[in-house]
């Protein structure tokens, strides 16, 4: 078991879970969440009241605890940032269905889907009415701003003041590559810390990124605040792709394990399936329009200048090759045939060496 040193509290609030008075379809609404006011050994479901709609409704987003018998820490799910990455949903949900509440320490915080509206619409960012529907990246946007200038933002700050920081002690944040592309069985994880890499490195994945960290990202925002967080990709948008749950399910399980929350034998690691580690992802995209034949798949092995794609006009003529830039294994390749100028084709994990001093 690994202990976890608890992270200060970024937006103090009483410790204490606030219900409306409101229920949906029998189930409770909260407007904050204080994990540690909840009944031990239980799974507790909730719906947690997030911002408002222009007619003045609420988005509410399905929360579970499953709360165990035993203190220990809270590790966090959360998935569906993004509308059309369902397989994170859908990992999430098999992990909990796997806690016994009575037999565990600690706590899971399972968020089932934040980015309400764009789930709805299966789409990647959350759409607004703002200036006749602009629409944003609910990933660009943390740790949010109860008062900020747009819904996502406000959504976001809801959601990490009154249900994430002051709770969770390491997070799992799930996605998938967006609609139109394809997508390994990939983690981003900032491997300098020790904490985060001990996660990264017990996840059964086809390859990680070391990577720093993007602004606005969920990931790096608890980083930032001193609770050891991580993204893992599972594929494809828009679909299931049950091997790969089945491999971030395996993993998650194993996160569980290691900081003491559930006990048993370890499942499958890094170490195990020949994960690829990388630092860079090299992308290649398309320089005009025409349609794409691809000429590697994911997890192929390229070299510098390595053909990875053809693209042909409407008469069939060649009006572009594409090459690797980078030797590496390929970890994202464009599922559409149709391509517009600057859309992503290709991307290759590699090791990219340090800059010259």
């Amino acid at each position: 078991m690994t202990t976890i040193p608890r992270a200060p509290q970024v937006n103090p609030l009483p410790a204490q879970t606030r219900y409306t008075g409101d229920t949906l379809q029998g189930v409770p609404v909260i407007s904050h969440l204080a994990v540690s006011d909840l009944a031990p050994g239980q799974r507790h479901r909730v719906y947690f009241q997030g911002v408002q709609m222009g007619t003045g409704q609420h988005w509410y987003v399905p929360v579970v605890v499953t709360k165990g018998s035993r203190p220990g820490p809270c590790i966090a799910l959360t998935a569906g940032v993004h509308g059309d990455e369902v397989s994170g949903i859908d990992a999430v949900q098999r992990v909990m269905a796997q806690l016994d509440p009575t037999a565990m320490a600690g706590a899971v915080l399972a968020v089932l889907g934040v980015s309400r509206p764009a789930i709805e619409l299966t789409r990647s960012l959350w759409p607004t009415a703002q200036q006749g529907g602009l629409a944003f990246d609910m990933n660009r946007v943390w740790p949010g701003d109860e008062t900020g200038d747009n819904a996502p933002a406000r959504h976001a700050g809801l959601l990490w003041n009154r249900l994430l920081i002051n709770n969770v002690d390491a997070v799992l944040d799930y996605h998938t590559v967006t609609t139109g592309s394809a997508f390994t069985m990939f983690c981003f994880a900032d491997l300098r810390q020790p904490a985060i890499r001990q996660m990264a490195e017990l996840l059964p994945v086809e390859q990680i990124k070391d990577d720093p960290g993007l602004a606005g990202t969920l990931e790096t925002a608890f980083v930032d605040a001193g609770i050891p967080a991580l993204t893992l990709e599972i594929g494809e948008g828009r679909r299931f792709e049950p091997q790969k749950i089945a491999l971030a399910v395996e993993g998650s399980l194993n996160v569980l394990k290691h900081y003491g929350l559930i006990e048993g034998p370890m499942g499958r690691t890094a170490a195990d399936g020949g994960t690829v580690f990388g630092n860079a992802l090299a992308t290649v995209r398309a320089t005009t329009g025409g349609f794409l034949e691809l000429l590697v798949g994911l997890r192929d092995r390229v070299i510098p200048g390595q053909p990875v794609a053809r693209q042909r006009s409407a008469f069939g003529d060649v009006v572009a090759d594409y090459h690797a830039p980078v030797a590496g294994e390929v970890a994202v390749v464009a599922r559409d045939a149709l391509c517009e100028p600057g859309t992503r084709i290709v991307q290759i994990l590699h090791q990219q060496p340090p800059a010259a001093p």
